[in-house]
C-alpha cells in the first residue's frame, strides 16, 4: 500500500511553521489521539496557549493542513519539550526531524541554550531521531508514564553546540 503522502513533493521543504492558535486545537487533539496513549485534552492546550507564560507552541503546515505540532516551556535558558507529533498520513517523510529542528531553532532564538525532553523507554524511533539531533541520555524517570508506568529516558541537547555543528 502506498504511503498517503508518497506523491507529495519533498515534504520537508514544502512545510511552513507558525505559532499555534486556539482555532488549531481540534486538529491538534486529533493528532494527539493518533500519536499518544494518554493524549492531552483541548482544555490542556487552551490553558497552555492562554495562561502559561512559559509555553511556546508551533504548528507545521502543509498547504492548509496541520501536519504536526510541537511545544515547549521556556524557563530561563532551558527549553523543555512538552510534546511533538506528526499527523499519521505525514509520517515517514522526515517531518518529525524538520519539526524538531524548528523547535530547537525557535528555542535558541528565544534565548535557550539547552533543551530537554522525556521519551518512552520503548520508543526507539524517537530516541534515534533525538540522538541524531544531538540529544544525549542523562537518566531515567522510573514509572513516569501514567498509563502503564513505563520509564522515561531524560535527554538533553546543548543548543549552542548544535548551532556550531554543520548538518
Amino acid at each position: 500500500m502506498e504511503h498517503p503522502a508518497a506523491n507529495l513533493p519533498d515534504l520537508p521543504d514544502a512545510v511552513t511553521f507558525r505559532s499555534m492558535r486556539l482555532e488549531d486545537i481540534p486538529a491538534i487533539c486529533a493528532i494527539e489521539q493518533e500519536a499518544f496513549t494518554t493524549p492531552w485534552t483541548a482544555g490542556a492546550f487552551q490553558n497552555e496557549l492562554t495562561s502559561n507564560q512559559f509555553a511556546h507552541y508551533l504548528v507545521m503546515v502543509h498547504g492548509s493542513e496541520i501536519a504536526g505540532y510541537g511545544g515547549m516551556w521556556l524557563i530561563m535558558e532551558e527549553a523543555h519539550v512538552t510534546n511533538i507529533a506528526v499527523k499519521k498520513e505525514f509520517r515517514g517523510q522526515k517531518l518529525g526531524e524538520r519539526l524538531l529542528r524548528e523547535l530547537m531553532r525557535s528555542a535558541g532564538f528565544l534565548g535557550a541554550v539547552r533543551m530537554t525532553l522525556e521519551v518512552r523507554a520503548s520508543n526507539y524511533i524517537a530516541q534515534k531521531l533525538y540522538e541524531k539531533m544531538g540529544f544525549y541520555s542523562v537518566g531515567v524517570r522510573r514509572g513516569y508514564y501514567t498509563d502503564n508506568r513505563e520509564d522515561a529516558i531524560i535527554m538533553w541537547v546543548d543548543l549552542q553546540r548544535q548551532k556550531r555543528t554543520p548538518r
